[in-house]
């Protein structure tokens, strides 16, 4: 039998142990290699039920998008984006889809939460004043003794001071009725108050649903009246943030592509939705999406700077606007609610 001796060891070694070695060597670096493989686990939650508006995310999801970056997903409903914040900053969940204004209140009042903005999906908030036509109001000036009707939560209502100011009205210019989600838009499809607040795509629909004519509804958007909110953010809690950095980046490069396949098909990702709830309706949906695409998601700006990506300027004045606003104890850094460290390449977030 074939024999030689190892000068490190002077121990005989034949071809038997040679291939043992190798073996044992190769089952090793497979088992290495497996384990250095596994997915990071992350928990991600919505603001708000599986609708239009979520497709990107459930889209990244289907399509392997986060597999692809490493990444196990779990998505699962909101209750508003307050709670979606709250979920974040108890570690409930590592990341999540919420209002930026929410988290700019959230930080104020509980300082050095460290939860960061990573990207910004809605470039501006989606609230709105709605009035039914035969109202005659046309334009804010045109809301002084109207009575609207929202729920005491209601980001409109909590932004009415922002719209007020930046239209020379008073506070207490509109009386408040504080009412149910449920019933807010057929209390004014009734004409039993004079306006409403509420996102544009969805209040739009929920009062068409009730048989309003769309040529009917006024809608007094926010964003057109001179209130520079910004609207929703992926945010991420800072355990994620300092432990798992790669795994956001891959998120939010996951996210990204879905985001831009959305925009450029949205009926296609809006099966996404229907995927993860076989109960919704996909052409109700799939207009709530275009609907929110085409008013806060490809705006202006987001033309401009790419999707996810926000104007530091115009990003203090809304932090100030929102602080003032909702009277909160304290005006957050700008800087550190949002970061733009994680975002892909400006390439990669532009809108064709």
């Amino acid at each position: 039998m074939f024999q030689f001796k190892s000068d490190a060891l002077s121990a005989p070694i034949t071809r038997r142990t040679v291939l043992g070695a190798l073996l044992v060597a190769a089952c090793s670096f497979g088992l290495g290699q497996t384990h250095a493989a596994d997915p990071v686990k992350v928990k991600f939650t919505l603001d708000w039920r599986f609708e239009g508006p979520s497709a990107p995310f459930l889209l990244a999801k289907s399509k392997g998008y986060f597999a692809a970056e490493g990444l196990d997903v779990e998505i699962d409903a909101g209750n508003g984006s307050a709670g979606a914040v709250t979920r974040v900053a108890t570690g409930a969940y590592d990341m999540g889809f919420a209002d930026f204004n929410a988290l700019v209140e959230y930080d104020a009042k509980t300082p050095g939460s460290k939860i960061q903005g990573i990207y910004m999906v809605y470039n501006s908030t989606p609230a709105a004043v709605f009035v039914l036509k035969k109202s005659g109001v046309t334009k804010p000036a045109d809301l002084v003794g109207k009575t609207l009707a929202a729920p005491i939560f209601d980001g409109g209502r909590k932004a009415w001071p922002a719209f007020a100011k930046a239209n020379g009205l008073a506070l207490d210019a509109v009386k408040w009725q504080t009412v149910e989600p449920a019933i807010r838009e057929t209390l004014l499809a009734r004409g039993d108050v004079d306006g409403i607040t509420g996102f544009y795509f969805t209040s739009l629909l929920n009062l068409q649903a009730r048989g309003v004519p769309s040529d009917q509804i006024v809608a007094l958007k926010y964003p057109d009246n001179g209130v520079e909110f910004y609207g929703n953010t992926l945010i991420a809690s800072p355990k994620m943030l300092s432990e798992q950095p790669k795994a956001v980046e891959g998120f939010v490069r996951a996210f990204n592509k879905a985001l831009k396949e959305t925009v450029a098909s949205p009926d296609t990702a809006v099966l996404a939705v229907k995927e993860r709830d076989p109960l919704i309706n996909v052409a109700l949906e799939s207009q709530r999406l275009k609907l929110a695409l085409d008013s806060v998601v490809v705006t202006p700006e987001s033309r401009s700077l790419g999707l996810g990506a926000v104007d530091p300027e115009r990003m203090k004045r809304s932090v100030a606007e929102a602080a003032t606003a909702f009277g909160l104890p304290a005006t957050p850094d700008a800087s550190t609610l949002f970061t733009a460290a994680y975002l892909p390449s400006a390439a990669d977030r532009a809108i064709k």
